[in-house]
């Protein structure tokens, strides 16, 4: 186990600036998510940890020793690939064993490091095959059994379950959480999908547009995002967001309801009226998309057994007016409402 630290880290591309000065202290053992979406810089700042990209300012440190210089081979990570990068040529077991053998480990060594980890991921029955007689599943396994036997100091993951389909990857992110923590390794994953992030993660880093725009436990972002991004990021479906002046606030731009927070009353009791557009009945849970009356969209979730209106039968909305998110013009969280 390791100790990570990224401090006030930049990066720029020519005269772009991609990333704003990071900065965090990751505890030995502990797995850290870096989600946002596409073009954020989550990618941009894991490859610079791995030291696949230069630190243009900053400084990242593992177990107290400065990385910005040492070569990606000297500085005992493992990573695993979206695209898994295996051999098509070479088996299960060559696959998992060639890192090894590049580094001079003796045979037997590698036999017994290689055999831990195919039984650790349940590739035994493999390990004879080549890539393409597995599945995406284990192939998935397989990268992941390449990093272990290296016995790392730090995990670094780059969106590994985007090219699985999702219940796969429902299984796939079970077993990666199970994993880091059997092994204990200090780990840091990168995902667009706040689904991933919330289920596997210690703490999150939520990137936008290069910066952190909060960091913290799932739970804690969701119930307090620091941001306006992060409020519509962070939660499933994306919070509903409408102009303070709508609602007779004053002192605020624009303020944040989120959907499981809302219900349906009857026309004109409530804090909104809306027309339903749609339906989504999903089992469990329905939701319910309504065009307001001043035209912003609004979702609401409910109980599967409720009873749906019919599309185009205007509802009143009510919510719980203490988990009202009140953001400024800038879109940072100013206060909640009481």
């Amino acid at each position: 186990m390791a100790t990570l630290t990224i401090t006030d880290v930049k990066k720029t591309f020519g005269k772009t600036d991609v990333i704003h000065g990071v900065s965090i202290d990751v505890a030995e053992g502990e797995f850290i998510v870096i989600v946002g979406p596409s073009g954020c810089g989550k990618s941009t700042l894991l490859r610079m940890v791995a030291g696949l990209e230069t630190v243009t300012s900053g400084e990242i440190t593992i177990d107290g020793r400065r990385m910005n210089d040492v070569e990606p081979m000297d500085r005992n990570i493992a990573m695993v690939f979206q695209n898994y990068a295996l051999y098509p040529h070479m088996s299960v077991f060559d696959n998992m064993a060639y890192g090894l053998k590049i580094a001079g480990t003796p045979k037997a060594e590698i036999a017994e490091r290689v055999a831990q980890a195919a039984q650790m991921l349940q590739l035994e029955p493999y390990m004879g095959r080549k890539p393409r007689e597995l599945s995406g599943g284990q192939r998935q396994r397989v990268a992941m059994g390449r990093a272990i036997v290296r016995k790392p100091s730090v995990f670094l993951f780059d969106e590994p379950l985007s090219n699985l389909d999702a219940k796969l990857r429902v299984q796939m992110r079970l077993e990666i959480k199970e994993l880091q923590k059997r092994l204990g390794i200090t780990s840091l994953y990168v995902t667009h999908d706040q689904v991933e992030a919330m289920t596997l993660a210690d703490r999150m880093i939520v990137m936008n547009a290069g910066r952190a725009d909060q960091i913290g436990a799932p739970l804690e972002v969701y119930a307090n995002p620091a941001t306006e991004f992060v409020a519509g990021f962070i939660g499933s479906p994306a919070t509903n967001f409408l102009a303070a002046e709508t609602l007779g606030r004053s002192g605020v731009a624009r303020i944040g309801v989120r959907p499981e927070n809302a219900s349906l009353v009857a026309p004109d009791q409530g804090l909104a009226n809306g027309t339903l557009l749609f339906a989504e009945a999903l089992g469990a849970e329905t939701l319910l998309h309504l065009r307001l009356t001043g035209g912003e969209m609004f979702t609401l979730r409910q109980d599967g057994t409720a009873p749906v209106p019919a599309e185009g039968e205007t509802c009143g909305i009510g919510w719980d007016r203490v988990r009202e998110l009140w953001f400024d013009h800038g879109g940072n969280r100013v206060r909640q409402a009481g």
